[in-house]
């Protein structure tokens, strides 16, 4: 394992002291300044062409004339982020090497990954282009009929996740943005052609783990003596509620939910907790269990109740514990250590360098502190699509969603 030189770690230190001991109206509003004027090399970096911005002209030609859904619609957070945060003030920014190093283009996109998302996968699948950042394409009802990705690094259920690393789109936020769309829609192809859009098109959310590493684990407002993990899953799945029948009030039909995946076996919280031999924090991971418990029982009861909703909740959580168990037979050498890091189980430092990151991802279960590797996230799509590896989802897959919507 190569060890870098205290000469190569300083800059990463400094980072870190200027985040931790800076003004906090200064970090907070223009982050991504402070990170240039201390690591100069990566605004270079970040002007040079294998760090251009994403643009859906990149995408692989996978676009099928006749698609299986309309259009793909994404909301959430750095786990489907696809380059929102690219344009914002943020600590949390995935548009430098060696992020995307392993990507269809070789290029840093804002993907929080070191090759493709989850929703990637998945639109390959329903035969879609890459969806497009809402904040990265022209406005244009063609940039958006086959889909928005409104996800933003750092945001959670509740509005303050992550508000400490600077500027986010928060779920809220997100919601008001599809809104904004739905109405371009109706203003350019009429009510009925827009609403039949709505309803035939996948809504896939990925959001809460902010609402964790950002919130109730680092106590923020004295948010655990106010509520047991328990009370504080059950907010936050009533907030999720009041969020999907908002889409639904707006003729969304169709949505998938994820569950949160092991939070307490990320690298971060390996270091963080002292963990001896790599094993998960449990006492984390048992607060996941309870959010994803609380998830599924809220889109069982919102299935009941609002008629043709096609609702399914997937257990982010289960699929991601099956591949750490049975890492050998999907191929995974590394479990605990990220590929990109410092410090043990490189979990210490975040993923800011090129020579920080190991030189082979596919073996490595996480890429980052906090993020899988893009293999995990093909395998966690193949279970959302059919279940192929482990069925992770309920009442019914993508796939079965597909099939049924076209027999109705």
């Amino acid at each position: 394992m190569r060890v870098m030189g205290l000469s190569a770690i300083q800059p990463f230190l400094t980072i870190l002291t200027a985040i931790l001991f800076l003004d906090s109206s200064t970090a907070l509003e223009f982050p991504h300044e402070l990170v240039n004027e201390i690591l100069p090399e990566f605004t270079n970096a970040a002007q040079s062409p294998i760090s251009a911005p994403y643009s859906p002209a990149q995408s692989p030609s996978n676009e099928n004339p006749s698609p299986l859904t309309p259009a793909l619609f994404v909301i959430g957070d750095s786990s489907v982020d696809c380059g929102t945060n690219n344009f914002l003030g943020t600590f949390a920014r995935a548009d430098r090497p060696p992020y995307g190093r392993d990507f269809d283009t070789h290029q840093a996109t804002g993907r929080f990954c070191n090759g493709r998302i989850p929703v990637d996968f998945l639109a390959l699948r329903l035969g879609l282009p890459f969806v497009p950042s809402y904040l990265g394409q022209t406005g244009s009802v063609n940039d958006m009929v086959r889909g928005v990705n409104y996800a933003s690094a750092g945001a959670g259920i509740i509005f303050s996740s992550g508000s400490e690393l600077g500027q986010h789109i928060s779920l809220t936020q997100q919601i008001q943005q599809v809104m904004d769309t739905f109405q371009q829609f109706i203003l350019s192809m009429g009510e009925n052609a827009a609403y039949d859009l709505i309803s035939s098109s996948i809504f896939y959310i990925s959001i809460g783990s902010n609402d964790y590493i950002h919130y109730y684990l680092r106590n923020v407002s004295n948010v655990q003596s106010l509520y047991l993990p328990w009370n504080f899953n059950q907010f936050l799945a009533q907030t999720m509620k009041q969020e999907i029948e908002n889409l639904y009030n707006a003729n969304v039909r169709n949505v998938v939910l994820m569950g949160l995946a092991p939070l307490g076996c990320a690298p971060y919280y390996l270091w963080l907790y002292s963990s001896a031999n790599g094993e998960c924090i449990e006492v984390i991971n048992n607060m996941i269990l309870e959010f994803n418990f609380a998830m599924k029982y809220m889109v069982e009861e919102l299935n009941h109740v609002l008629p043709d909703a096609n609702i399914v909740f997937c257990d982010a959580f289960e699929g991601s514990m099956d591949i750490i168990k049975n890492h050998d037979y999907y191929g995974f050498d590394v479990t605990t250590d990220a590929c990109c890091g410092l410090g043990k189980y490189r979990g210490w430092i975040m993923c800011i360098a090129t020579n920080m990151a190991c030189s082979n991802a596919t073996n490595h279960i996480w890429w980052d502190q906090f993020h899988p590797t893009a293999a995990v996230n093909e395998i966690l799509a193949d279970n959302v699509w059919s279940g192929q590896h482990t069925s992770m989802c309920s009442p019914m897959n993508l796939k079965d969603m597909i099939s049924r919507n076209g027999k109705q």
